[in-house]
Parts: C-alpha cells; sequence; structure tokens
C-alpha cells in the first residue's frame, strides 16, 4: 500500500498528471475543430508539460506544501531531465514554424520562474493577478492555438471563440489551487481570493464557467460536445463550489486538475455510443 501511495504522489508531484490534463484539452480541441491526430505533436506538449511544470514549481519559487516533497525531490529532478531529453527528440520532429509559434508561450512559462523585474527579484507570479492570466494564455496557447497553427488551418472566428471559452475555463479551474494557497501565499501576492475573499471567488468562477456554457452554443454544431460539455459544466461547478482553505490533500492536486481528463473520456464515450 506504501509503494501504490508513493507512486500516486511521485505521478502526481512529478507533473505526470497535469500533463495528462493539458494532453486531454488538445484531444478536444482536435474533435471540436476536425483536426488530425498528430503523435509528435501532443506527445511534444505532453513532455513539455511535464518539463515546464518541473522547473515553475521546483526551481526555487515552490510554496511551502511543496516543502514535503524534498525525498522525493530528486527522483523528480531526474525525471524531468529524462522528459526534457526525450522532448528534445520530439522537438526536431515539430515544424520550426510551429516551434516559432509556440516560443512567446515558452517565454511566458520562463518569466513565471525566474525573476527579472524589480531589479531581478521578482517574477510574473509576484505580480498580483497576473499569475492567473499567464497560466490561462500558457495553457490555451498550448492546447488550442499551436494545434490549430501546425495544422496549417486559419486561426478563424470559431477558433478565437474557442481559445476564449478555454481561457475562461483555466481560469475557473485555477480558482480552487488559489483558495487553497490563501494560507500558503506571501501577503504581498494578491490572488483573487485573498482580494475578494472565497465566496465572491467562487461566484466569479460560476460567472466564468456559465459564459463558457454560452460560447458553448456558438462554437459546436455537434449534439455529442455540447452533452459532454454539459456533464463537464456541472463538475466543474461542484468542484469549485466546494473548495475550502482546508482542503484534502488530493482535492485540487487531482481531482479538480482530472476535470479535464474527464470531459475528454466523457466527450469521447458520448461519441462513440
Amino acid at each position: 500500500m506504501k509503494i501504490l501511495k508513493t507512486a500516486f504522489d511521485f505521478y502526481i508531484n512529478a507533473s505526470i498528471h497535469v500533463a495528462f490534463a493539458v494532453l486531454c484539452l488538445v484531444r478536444i480541441t482536435e474533435f471540436y475543430l476536425d483536426l488530425s491526430y498528430n503523435e509528435n505533436l501532443d506527445i511534444f506538449i505532453f513532455l513539455g508539460t511535464i518539463t515546464g511544470y518541473n522547473f515553475v514549481k521546483y526551481a526555487g519559487v515552490a510554496k511551502l506544501h511543496h516543502k514535503s516533497l524534498t525525498n522525493g525531490l530528486k527522483n523528480i529532478q531526474i525525471f524531468s531531465f529524462l522528459c526534457f531529453l526525450i522532448l528534445c527528440y520530439y522537438t526536431i520532429l515539430i515544424p520550426f514554424k510551429t516551434l516559432l509559434f509556440g516560443v512567446p508561450f515558452i517565454l511566458l512559462t520562463v518569466l513565471y520562474a525566474v525573476p527579472f523585474l524589480s531589479g531581478f527579484h521578482k517574477n510574473l507570479r509576484q505580480v498580483s493577478y497576473l499569475k492567473i492570466i499567464v497560466v490561462a494564455l500558457v495553457w490555451v496557447g498550448f492546447t488550442v492555438l499551436v494545434p490549430v497553427f501546425d495544422a496549417n488551418r486559419v486561426i478563424d472566428f470559431n477558433t478565437v471563440l474557442i481559445a476564449i471559452q478555454r481561457f475562461l475555463i483555466i481560469v475557473a479551474l485555477i480558482l480552487p489551487f488559489d483558495i487553497r494557497d490563501v494560507k500558503y501565499d506571501a501577503i504581498s501576492l494578491q490572488t483573487i481570493p485573498k482580494k475578494i475573499g472565497v465566496q465572491k471567488t467562487k461566484r466569479l468562477g460560476l460567472i466564468l464557467m456559465i459564459f463558457s456554457l454560452l460560447l458553448e452554443y456558438l462554437i459546436v454544431p455537434q449534439i455529442d460536445a455540447k452533452n459532454a460539455f454539459m456533464i463537464f459544466f456541472f463538475l466543474v461547478i461542484i468542484f469549485l463550489m466546494r473548495a475550502k482553505t482546508n482542503q484534502s490533500k488530493y482535492y485540487s492536486s487531482f481531482w479538480v486538475e482530472a476535470l479535464p481528463i474527464f470531459w475528454w473520456f466523457i466527450l469521447l464515450g458520448i461519441h462513440n455510443i
């Protein structure tokens, strides 16, 4: 049992879980826009997520609740390095124009962790309200815009609507994490829950999801996608409304993070019925 728990904790802490969430959002984009499955790009984004997230989490800016990872940090570092090596291989397989298009989102990820403001003492994460916007933009970039650009498709109005919807969804999904981190974040870090309170944060998340639901009916003609999104919509609302500062260990890091995975499997199941 202890081995299984250790393996599960490694799965979460090494960012494998969040990488699957990102991959599922890429697959959802491919379904919505009828893009061909691109194995090389999908693996590139999956490995890039692991590498990028672990860089951000363990590059000296980890929160207080990450201090318990000290014993397993070396294994995570080795795993991240191996993922980075494989990522380098897949980088060769990705068209240069796609890599160039993704540079701004990669740069945002780097600047999110590396101090470059206020005399190199402050990074993007430490700028009030910018953290959540940067994370959402990077997710939108790699789960919507990069796949569309790589497929040589025009970023049309429908794609823009999907990108806006994805941005709103990611912001809503980040809110339970911010609620959890209220007691860990520095006083100077003005996250949404610290500024407006937990209850108003939940109402904000609800409003964002309602807007994303309205956009859903402007985006996709397939009834399968609408039905799947409705289930996903209510799941997000349930987890958002139940979020609190004293969460269980895996509430946000596993269950909330798993919601895009559930969305993809629900969409896949309904589509194949």
